[in-house]
């Protein structure tokens, strides 16, 4: 049997169609839609995948146009908009069933010397000593249900939160909208730096915008919404490794109306801020729910 991060590897190896059409899988989950870090992902790979590969991505901006269908292949075509002495710039339409569901545009820069400065990580404790997220839930719950030890079973990703899960009205009311966790692919990804840059960018849309529900409602449990990524935008600023240990610091600025927005910083163990992100949520409250009674 494979790993969960042999599998990663796995999902993100793309079938070249043709010189730039590639399709990408999609598991066959029971899952409402295709996970859009997923899309994201493929995307990036099938974008940088027609570049010389000397020239790291330093950007990407996308939106989430369609809810994916789990099972059924994806087919990323790829725009060449520039290639130029410092800058290469891609364009990437993701098709299933005839319709686009997601595009991308990625920016890719030449490695130059330049200026040099960061605002300092936050303060918190290491990995080591936290929970893994899944003997979290266990610990809470006594056993998991079945669909959360299918998704531990498979995750990608070890994932400890920087502060215990909160699972009371009382604990939720006194939260602000903040949220950090260590995160580390389950096991070694290989040494193609456009692999570790996609993997993290799976990574980056799986609890974003856990940010703006903190206050709200608990993380894991019933939910009071439907929740849909509208748009993620990312800025790579260093070299890194997808397994190894990183920091995601996450924060919502603001909430209103049916949309929530997050923003978060990755570092390393060293400090070093590696990539900055955005995104925007739709938060749509069930029918006959609030997030009062939700």
């Amino acid at each position: 049997m494979t790993s969960p991060a042999e599998r990663l590897v796995d999902l993100l190896d793309l079938e070249r169609i043709e010189e730039n059409i590639f399709r990408g899988r999609s598991p066959d989950e029971s899952l409402q839609r295709v996970f859009g870090g997923q899309v994201a992902g493929q995307a990036l790979v099938a974008a940088g995948r027609t570049t010389d590969g000397k020239r790291p991505v330093h950007s990407l901006h996308a939106y989430f146009l369609r809810p994916g269908r789990p099972g059924v292949p994806i087919v990323y075509q790829v725009e060449r908009v520039r290639d130029g002495r410092s800058f290469t710039t891609r364009r990437v339409v993701a098709v299933q069933q005839g319709r686009t569901i997601f595009n991308l545009t990625a920016s890719f820069h030449r490695p130059e010397p330049g200026i040099e400065q960061q605002l300092p990580m936050p303060s918190v404790p290491g990995p080591e000593g936290l929970p893994r997220l899944v003997d979290e839930i266990r610990d809470h719950l006594g056993v998991l249900p079945e669909a959360l030890e299918r998704m531990a079973r498979r995750q990608a990703f070890d994932i400890r939160y920087v502060e215990r899960l909160r699972w009371t009205k009382e604990q939720v009311e006194a939260a602000q909208p903040r949220s950090a966790v260590w995160m580390r692919a389950m096991g070694t990804l290989g040494d193609d730096p456009l692999v570790h840059t996609c993997a993290l960018t799976y990574a980056s849309d799986m609890m974003l915008l856990d940010a703006v529900r903190v206050p709200i409602e608990p993380l894991w449990g019933s939910r009071g919404f439907d929740i849909a990524s509208l748009d993620h935008a990312m800025w790579f600023h260093r070299a890194f490794r997808a397994d190894e240990w990183f920091l995601y610091q996450q924060e919502s600025p603001i909430a209103t109306g049916a949309r929530g927005l997050a923003r978060g910083q990755i570092f390393d163990r060293e400090g070093r801020l590696l990539v900055s992100v955005m995104q925007e949520g739709l938060f749509r409250p069930h029918a006959g729910s609030t997030p009062e009674n939700g």
